[in-house]
């Protein structure tokens, strides 16, 4: 069959979105003037770009009743880390692609030459690809951050696919690396590589790849100053998990959360410390967030909530100010803004409180940001008490929704973060009172106490508080 003549589209480099003609602003994601023009080359028959599984592989697609398709869980590979099987689901599933993106200087290359080395003493050959460090760049970082024998661990400085995929045919790896897709370029487009075309047709490429000879495929993406992946984002939706890695370079905390995970959960994050002989994982991350925690200090308040299949323990620290000129301003980090908005709107409404003059800031210890609204009540009682002036003891933990009532809404896990915090040693337990009713069991040496509105979570506070002065 005679291929078609190659045609021009233009394409939204925010979202990969195609049109016929140039558009002013994408009826997709709505961007401005985002479009670029493109030539397309129309794919033949045996086109090794397309899309094919290893049980597909060589044999023409037709669609199969759902009943005769055989069903199981993929085989995964330990990948050394704990923390990355975490958050991976279990391990890398055969046959994925995981995309893993970062602030420069972050840590990606660390992790992911430390799980390279790992797979690569466990199961056998591992392809690292990099577009942006020459051989020796690699061997050094690699010499400074793993151990053990790293014969198998093979590397190939190259931006063109098209050597890639002849290195991947000889070497027949069982974990491939590339690093990074914005500089990996085919000489099938025309455009540049990191272009909308560039990324899609790379993309494919290193999806037949994965599928058709079953084996996971890292690949390292950019990010902008904001936080978003650089370039197009159409890689996102090619690959099945993305995987973020935070962090602020100034400290040694580093998070990595999954934004998509095709074989697992979104919910669970990994913890590690950036230490000269690489990352080291952080056993006990809820023990690190409270490490500051004294009772010294007036808008501290000790939180907790339940992240994938673990409790996690963090401070919440809060400051009030004179607005000196306009509005008040109110900063968020760690926590929505708009949902802040919320907390000061019920604190002035139900508790009395008057902010309008405040500026306020509030902050998530560590640099993380905790999904869920269990923290809502540590935050407006952090923002009362530096308000009002009240040191409130360190042993006290509050968890709990705050709803446009006043009323406190039954947070979930409540029995988890409750041993938790009983196992890290705090005395007192602020929770909504339905979540009390719920608990099976109480644990032993530490105090819960149930209330139903902010008010009367500000005034057991503030009973708590006067309690431990007089000690």
């Amino acid at each position: 069959m005679a291929s078609k003549k190659n045609k021009t589209v233009f394409v939204c480099q925010n979202c990969g979105y195609e049109s016929a003609k140039w558009l002013g602003q994408c009826s997709v994601c709505g961007a401005w003037n985002s479009f670029v023009e493109e030539k397309v080359v129309e794919s033949q028959e045996g086109d090794a770009r397309r899309r094919t599984s290893s049980s597909s592989a060589g044999h023409k697609s037709r669609p199969v009743s759902i009943d005769q398709v055989k069903s199981g869980q993929k085989g995964r590979l330990d990948t050394g880390i704990a923390e990355l099987n975490r958050v991976l689901g279990g391990g890398l599933v055969q046959g994925s692609l995981t995309l893993v993106s970062g602030e420069p200087g972050i840590g990606k290359s660390t992790i992911i030459i430390q799980a390279a080395s790992a797979i690569a003493q466990r199961y056998g050959k591992v392809l690292y690809v990099s577009g942006e460090e020459s051989e020796e760049q690699i061997k050094m970082r690699a010499d400074r951050v793993c151990r053990g024998d790293l014969s198998s661990l093979f590397l190939l400085s190259q931006t063109n696919m098209d050597e890639v995929m002849a290195a991947v045919q000889e070497v027949q790896p069982v974990f491939l690396i590339i690093d990074s897709i914005q500089t990996m370029y085919t000489d099938d487009i025309e455009s540049a590589p990191g272009s909308v075309s560039q990324v899609r047709a790379c993309g494919n490429l290193l999806m037949n790849i994965g599928k058709g000879m079953n084996i996971p495929v890292f690949i390292v993406a950019h990010v902008t100053k904001s936080g978003e992946l650089a370039g197009p984002r159409i890689v996102e939706h090619m690959v099945d998990a993305v995987l973020s890695f935070n962090g602020e370079r100034s400290q040694d905390l580093r998070i990595l959360r999954a934004v998509k995970n095709r074989f697992g959960t979104t919910s669970e994050i990994g913890a590690f410390e950036m230490r000269e002989e690489g990352l080291v994982e952080i056993e006990n991350l809820s023990q690190s967030f409270l490490e500051g925690l004294s009772d010294e200090s007036e808008g501290s308040v000790a939180t907790a909530v339940y992240e994938g299949t673990r409790p996690l323990l963090l401070e919440i620290q809060a400051l009030t100010a004179p607005t000196s000129v306009g509005f008040a301003r109110r900063t968020a980090i760690g926590i929505d803004s708009q949902r802040l908005g919320m907390i000061i709107a019920v604190l002035e409404r139900k508790a009395h409180m008057t902010l309008i003059n405040r500026d306020i800031y509030v902050n998530v210890v560590g640099g993380l940001h905790p999904e869920g609204t269990s923290t809502d009540l540590a935050a407006a009682l952090a923002i009362w008490s530096d308000e009002k002036g009240v040191k409130l003891p360190a042993g006290m933990l509050a968890i709990g929704e705050i709803g446009l009532t006043g009323d406190l809404r039954p947070v979930q896990s409540a029995e988890k973060l409750v041993k938790e915090a009983a196992r890290l040693g705090f005395k007192t337990v602020l929770l909504p009172s339905r979540s009390l009713e719920k608990l099976p069991s109480r644990p032993d040496g530490i105090k819960l106490v149930g209330v139903r509105t902010l008010l009367e979570a500000i005034t057991a506070a503030s009973q708590i508080s006067q309690k431990q002065q007089l000690k």
